[in-house]
């Protein structure tokens, strides 16, 4: 990581907000104080000369954030969901980068596709259009398939997109090390940590191979899901550089105006697409994990159709029943179970006082309890949250961190199609208690009791192995105190146990 060159590209995006105007419009939007305002324009009007001037048909914010690169747009997709952050006209504003962006040329793209699939295009597609979609990592083009006249969409990575990802991921890095430095108090958020998150997450868009398996276990996982499908991946066609799928018709998501024309129920699709979030994260450990606008389509049936499936996440099943119940402590507003789970799951220190915890986390849930979107400002929630884990030494878990990014995401897509009626709590509840009454509980506990009998079934061909080499290590230190060797009732508790699974399985 070259420091000298990270300052530099720090600077420059100071700079750029400033050239373009971007400054004061981000700071209005984000209600910065007094001081942050003084010391943002003292600095960076100066330095602004050393800015990018970037596209000037663009809108301010927008044309900053292009100008500065991919990692840029990526943060400036997540905005564009939150208009209760940034105000409805930059949120608005902000939408052009998730799929309008400048694209590359044609030819250019051609050259991409014969070079991976290892043929010219013209003996593969025999039409291939202009591009319909460009985001920060890739464009996509409508074609035909020669052989078949299927009618698809080839996704292109852009030509340099690694290294120019790369320089901005080093530059975040850099921020993180100064920041953590600079205020230890910092440090508990774990800055670095969260951008390797991002680094790891961001790399993996990077190959397009990677995008297709995840498309297909993503499309086998919610085959079932009504009113949800998921394009069908075409390996033939595809490769690290390049991806074919089935083309979709369909009204983009963030087109209020076309859903109404095409008849779409949009609070209906409001409710469903926080549900779909919902059940995808709990039931299947396995979601969509960059679920803005862009990326989702209504189709002519009325189904949702999800695109790019560059960041998935994927959370192990401790950490989805400790995410389902603090979601259904808020959701009975049982704020003294929402404290317990926290502190028994250890995201919160168990020096602190629980007590203290859950009055802090009633004042948070109760203001909001039953209000629609409208009535709700995300902004100063996630305010208070933070305040609340500073008070009570919470370190950030960095595997949750996609999960609550795609969290906040989702509900801004359901706040832009029903401002005025959506209720998270209403629409979360049917989904969380489901997941509840099926994996936590007595039938839950049954499911557990089983799969640790069928594992502890394997060993039993080793035990006679087991029982050998525990008595010769047990003979080989003679001296060792009584109440140190445990290990033979240990041993003695597992064979009972493998005994006992075997009777499990011949039972069930």
């Amino acid at each position: 990581m070259r420091g000298p060159h990270n300052l530099w590209r720090l600077i420059q995006t100071g700079a750029t907000f400033e050239r373009t105007g971007a400054m004061k419009i981000m700071l209005d939007a984000m209600d910065a104080p007094p001081a942050l305002r003084l010391v943002a324009r003292v600095v960076g009007w100066p330095l602004k000369w050393l800015g990018l001037k970037g596209d000037p048909d663009l809108p301010p914010v927008v044309r900053a954030i292009a100008a500065l690169g991919p990692a840029y747009i990526k943060f400036g997709q997540i905005l564009s969901t939150r208009p209760d952050v940034v105000g409805a006209d930059l949120a608005q504003d902000l939408r052009i980068l998730q799929d309008k962006l400048p694209p590359f040329p044609l030819e250019q793209a051609k050259q991409v596709i014969a070079a991976e699939l290892g043929a010219p295009t013209e003996e593969i597609f025999s039409e291939i259009s202009e591009p319909v979609a460009a985001a920060s990592i890739a464009q996509v083009h409508k074609a035909t398939l020669r052989e078949t006249g299927k009618t698809v969409a080839i996704k292109v990575l852009r030509p340099g997109i690694e290294n120019a990802f790369r320089k901005d991921l080093n530059a975040f890095y850099f921020a993180a090390s100064v920041i953590e430095f600079l205020s230890p108090a910092s440090r508990r958020l774990k800055p670095t940590d969260v951008v390797a998150h991002f680094d790891s997450v961001v790399i993996g868009e990077l190959d397009l191979r990677l995008e297709m398996a995840s498309s297909v276990e993503f499309a086998r996982n919610t085959e079932g899901d009504h009113g949800f499908s998921v394009p069908t991946a075409m390996w033939p066609y595809s490769g690290r550089t390049v991806m074919t799928m089935d083309w979709v018709d369909g009204v983009n998501m963030g087109d209020n105006d076309a859903l109404d024309a095409a008849g779409h129920d949009r609070v209906a699709l409001a409710d469903r697409i926080l549900t779909l979030f919902l059940q995808h994260a709990l039931r299947d450990g396995y979601f969509h994990a960059d679920m803005h606008q862009g990326n989702l389509k209504v189709g002519p049936n009325g189904d949702i159709v999800a695109l790019d499936f560059g960041i998935m996440g994927q959370i192990d099943e401790y950490t989805r029943k400790v995410y389902a119940e603090i979601l259904f402590g808020f959701i009975q507003r049982d704020y003294m179970r929402v404290a317990e789970v926290h502190f028994e799951a250890g995201y919160v220190p168990a020096d602190r006082d629980m007590y203290a915890f859950a009055k802090e986390i009633r004042a948070i849930g109760e203001p909001i309890f039953g209000k629609d979107a409208t009535q709700i400002s995300m902004g100063k929630l996630l305010s208070q949250l933070f305040d609340v884990t500073e008070r009570f030494g919470m370190e950030t878990r960095t595997e949750l961190i996609l999960l609550q990014r795609t969290m906040v995401v989702v509900e801004g897509v359901s706040r832009s199609l029903n401002p005025a009626t959506m209720d998270i709590w209403v629409a979360s509840r049917p989904v969380v208690e489901a997941y509840i009454a099926e994996n936590i509980g007595p039938k839950a506990l049954a499911k557990d009791l089983v799969r640790t009998a069928r594992i502890l079934s394997r060993l039993g061909p080793r035990l006679p192995d087991m029982a050998r080499d525990l008595l010769i290590q047990r003979s080989a230190t003679p001296t060792q105190p009584a109440k140190k060797s445990g290990s033979a009732p240990a041993f003695f508790a597992g064979i009972g146990c493998a005994v006992l699974a075997w009777l499990v399985l011949i039972l069930v």
